[in-house]
């Protein structure tokens, strides 16, 4: 990614809270102005050691970034039982270049990337509510390994 890619991803980053907190308002932080607020943010990432910023283009489909991956590489954490791993925060492809393989070419070169700085393995965490994204990511040799729960305390 670089940075004049900036305020196109930050438009679909927004695009992937909103999709979230239509999902479940109350599980899902309430969108503001996330737009800015991942512009700002992915643009202390673009030369971190420890982050992984992709974006997909492809001029046939159409102009700009069509879709961007975030991943972060952790280390060991007891808390969750994990060993190292790049953990992969947000993957988005716009509506006008799905189903023309841009998910499946992110993922590819998530795995690429993240191997090539020494991560054993990707972990994701998809809405439950994402069938189509569940489909993807098992496609590409992802397995379901935990269920995340969530209880409102009134």
């Amino acid at each position: 990614m670089k940075k004049e890619d900036l305020p196109a991803v930050g438009i679909l980053a927004g695009r992937l809270v909103r999709m979230h907190y239509a999902y479940d308002q109350e599980r899902y932080m309430k969108p503001g102005n996330p737009e800015q607020g991942y512009q700002r943010w992915f643009g202390t990432k673009l030369d971190a050691d420890d982050a992984i910023l992709l974006v997909a283009e492809d001029p046939s489909i159409a102009a700009g970034p069509l879709g961007y991956a975030f991943v972060a590489l952790e280390g060991r954490d007891y808390n969750n039982l994990l060993e190292p791993h790049a953990k992969l925060h947000d993957i988005l492809v716009d509506e006008r270049a799905q189903k023309h393989g841009v998910g499946e070419a992110l993922l590819d070169e998530v795995f690429r990337t993240a191997k090539e700085k020494g991560a054993p393995r990707v972990l994701l965490y998809t809405a439950s509510q994402n069938e189509t994204a569940q489909r993807l990511f098992h496609r590409m040799g992802f397995r379901t390994t935990m269920l995340e729960m969530t209880r409102e305390l009134r």
